[in-house]
């Protein structure tokens, strides 16, 4: 059984994770490097190698972290709850996301954009089945009446383009509103849109 890491150990890998975040998300996988890494974590590239032993390692390894709080907001769409409501929470909580974590968004983005070879299992078995999943549970309340007839799989992929494009594309959406945040009335645009299109005709 290997020993638990130091303190100083537990740390430097953070910061090389930070810095492989900060890295991949602006150069992609290709357009990056171990000197480029080492530098913004402020480590030696013997000292990096100590802890991964290759560009690869630290990308997968921050891929697989992400993976799980990617699906975390779609997991808590909870069927036995308010259906608008529930939808809507999805919406704000990818938004969020895309508020708090764009460099993340950025590193999924450019991994989707590239093939998505380190993950393409993991799309096709666990977002797959997640999606699958809480399809059954949109097309059961559309069959309830309580939301509006509308194809579930177009639905989730309208709130992902339509959240995290303000992580993906902040530089061209910060160019076209200049100094105003665009979160500030991104949540009250999706809110409205998204409120409009659920709600039943005849409610």
């Amino acid at each position: 059984m290997s020993k638990p890491e130091t303190r100083i150990q537990l740390r430097n890998r953070a910061a090389i994770l930070s810095a492989g975040l900060d890295i991949f998300s602006q150069f992609g996988l290709r357009g990056s490097t171990l000197d480029q890494i080492a530098e913004a974590a402020g480590l030696s590239k013997p000292n990096l190698l100590y802890y991964f032993k290759s560009k690869d390692a630290i990308y997968t390894a921050l891929l697989e972290r992400l993976l799980e709080t990617w699906l975390d907001p779609l997991k808590k769409m909870d069927a036995n709850g308010d259906p608008i409501q529930e939808i809507l929470g999805y919406v704000h909580r990818k938004l969020a996301m895309s508020k708090d974590y764009p460099r993340e968004s950025r590193l999924f983005a450019n991994e989707i954009l590239q093939g998505a070879p380190h993950i393409a299992e993991h799309l096709s078995q666990d977002l797959r089945q997640l999606v699958d999943e809480k399809a059954v549970v949109l097309k059961q309340w559309e069959a309830a009446g309580k939301i509006a007839p509308i194809d579930p799989y177009h639905l989730v992929f309208s709130i992902w383009a339509m959240t995290q494009h303000y992580a993906d594309f902040d530089v061209q959406v910060r160019a076209v509103l200049g100094d105003t945040d665009p979160f500030d009335g991104a949540m009250t645009y999706l809110d409205t849109l998204f409120r409009r299109m659920l709600t039943p005709a005849n409610s």
